[in-house]
C-alpha cells in the first residue's frame, strides 16, 4: 500500500505532481469566477428579496457573504448554482449568463462546481469512503482503483483516511463536515460553494474547517464562496466580504476594512454589539401602559 505524506494538503499536491500540473498557491489572475450585476429576486408572492445586488468573485479567492439569517445569501448561493433564476438583472459563471440557459446546459456548467450543503448532508447509508467515492462514480469513467486511491488521498487531505471504513453516525458532526468537504472537492471544482460550513460545530472544528477551506482553495487553485454567520472564524481565512441587510449589499471590503468598518449594522455584526440597527427590543408599546393594559398580551 502506498504511503501518503503527513501533511493536510500535501496528497493533493502530489497528485497534481503526478499530473504533472503545478497549482499557484496564490493566482494573481484577474479573472472574475462570478459575475453579478444589478439583481433582483422576488417570489410569486410578491415578496422582494434581493434588490440592485452587484458582486465580483475573483478567480482564486476566498468570498465570504454574511448577513443575519432571512436576508438572501442563501438565494444568492443558489442563484450562482442556477437552482433559482433571478427577477431581473444577471448572474454570469465562468463567463456564462444562466439567466436564459436551458437545464441541461446549467448541469453542464455545474459539473465546474461543488457545494458544502449545511450541516453535511451525508448520505447515511454510505460509509465514509463511498460518500466521497460517489461523485467519481457517477461523473468519470475512472476505474475502482484509481477511485480508491482519489478517495484515499481526499479524505488524507481532510485528516480522515483512517476513517473511510466508519458510517456517518459514527462521526462526530466537525468529522461528517470534513468528510463533506472531501466530497466536495472529489472532482476538482473550479468553484466551491459553502452554505454556513461552521454551524454547529465546537471551537476546534470549527478552527479546522475554516483552515481546511483555506489551504484546499489555494490547493485546488479554486475560487471560494462561503455564505456564514461566523465573523471571527471567517476574517481569517477570506480575502473579501460582502455584507447583506434586507436584501442589498450595504457594504464590502476586505478583513481589515471590514473590522474597522463605522457602518453601524456591520459594526454591531462583526463585535456582537447587543443593542444597535439590529434592536435588543422587539418593537412593543410603552412598557408601563402595556403592563397596566390587564390580562391581554
Amino acid at each position: 500500500m502506498r504511503e501518503f505524506p503527513r501533511c493536510p494538503t500535501a496528497g493533493l499536491f502530489q497528485y497534481y505532481a503526478a499530473l504533472k500540473i503545478k497549482p499557484d498557491p496564490h493566482p494573481v489572475s484577474a479573472d472574475n469566477v462570478v459575475e453579478i450585476d444589478r439583481l433582483s429576486f422576488g417570489y410569486n408572492s410578491g415578496r422582494q428579496v434581493l434588490a440592485d445586488i452587484n458582486m465580483r468573485i475573483p478567480r482564486g479567492k476566498v468570498v465570504a457573504i454574511m448577513g443575519q439569517s432571512g436576508c438572501g445569501k442563501t438565494t444568492l448561493l443558489r442563484m450562482m448554482g442556477g437552482a433559482l433564476r433571478p427577477s431581473s438583472g444577471d448572474v454570469r459563471v465562468f463567463g456564462e449568463s444562466l439567466v436564459h440557459k436551458k437545464q441541461d446546459e446549467i448541469y453542464r456548467l455545474r459539473r465546474r462546481m461543488s457545494m458544502l450543503f449545511q450541516f453535511g448532508a451525508l448520505f447515511t447509508d454510505m460509509s465514509t469512503f463511498e460518500n466521497v467515492a460517489f461523485p467519481m462514480r457517477e461523473h468519470t469513467r475512472l476505474d475502482e482503483s484509481m477511485i480508491r486511491d482519489l478517495v484515499l488521498m481526499k479524505l488524507h487531505a481532510v485528516g480522515l483516511r483512517g476513517a473511510s471504513h466508519l458510517m456517518p453516525s459514527e462521526l462526530s458532526g466537525g468529522m461528517a463536515r470534513r468528510v463533506a468537504l472531501a466530497r466536495a472537492i472529489a472532482l476538482d471544482p473550479e468553484l466551491v460553494m459553502y452554505d454556513e460550513p461552521f454551524a454547529g460545530l465546537d471551537p476546534i472544528s470549527l478552527s479546522v474547517i475554516g483552515q481546511l477551506i483555506r489551504a484546499l482553495n489555494d490547493a485546488l487553485g479554486a475560487t471560494s464562496i462561503i455564505v456564514t454567520h461566523d465573523v471571527q472564524e471567517s476574517l481569517k481565512i477570506v480575502d473579501y466580504i460582502y455584507f447583506v441587510a434586507d436584501g442589498r449589499i450595504i457594504a464590502q471590503g476586505t478583513a481589515d476594512e471590514v473590522r474597522s468598518s463605522q457602518v453601524p449594522y456591520v459594526h454591531q455584526f462583526v463585535w456582537g454589539e447587543t443593542d444597535g440597527p439590529v434592536p435588543f427590543q422587539y418593537p412593543a408599546p410603552d412598557y408601563a401602559s402595556h403592563l397596566g393594559a390587564g390580562s391581554k398580551p
